[in-house]
């Protein structure tokens, strides 16, 4: 059973939110607020926001940016997760992970089956790993933006977590790149 471990330190995440969309500016991205007030009101930093479209070259780029930024720990887009012909986030996301996350849309689609039921499945969240970096592909609703905050990346994005989490694992990512 998981649980917040009050004797450990907190330590906050620098994380970058990325909204996929032919349409959303920020005066209207809602699941792009829902991301930075959540991680906000969990004490990390808002390390980087930005709106792309719905390129898959034009999203890889982003993401390949921030991976590249030390002040840039953690990468969560909203949108593009779907479906149909535009949504290529997926896609985008798996042209940069190093590793991929896969447990992640696992638990991502056992959280949305208790709210939306077998709608579920239309989505393909997405977590991976890349130059030391944590990327996630969440759909662009807010309420499964809430749903992969409150559920999952709340506590894995939180040091105090148990019996483990994201945090306490960031020194040893980019390990492979040390070694000769």
């Amino acid at each position: 059973m998981s649980r917040i471990d009050e004797s450990r330190d907190f330590i906050p995440v620098r994380i970058a939110v990325l909204t996929v969309s032919d349409t959303r500016a920020e005066a209207d991205d809602r699941s792009g607020d829902t991301l930075v007030q959540r991680l906000g009101d969990a004490g990390h930093v808002l390390a980087a926001r930005a709106i792309v479209r719905d390129d898959r070259g034009a999203i890889a780029a982003q993401l390949r940016a921030w991976v590249a930024d030390p002040e840039v720990d953690v990468v969560i887009s909203t949108g593009g997760t779907g479906l149909t012909g535009r949504d290529v986030t997926v896609e985008a996301h798996r042209d940069v992970y190093e590793k991929e996350i896969d447990a992640f849309g696992t638990v991502f689609t056992m959280v949305s089956m208790q709210k939306i039921g077998t709608s579920a499945v239309q989505s393909r969240a997405t977590g991976g790993v890349a130059g030391g970096t944590y990327l996630f592909a969440l759909p662009g609703s807010t309420g499964a933006c809430k749903d992969a905050w409150d559920e999952i990346l709340g506590y894995q994005l939180d040091y105090r977590h148990m019996p483990c989490n994201f945090v306490e694992i960031f020194p040893r990512l980019d390990e492979h790149r040390r070694r000769k």
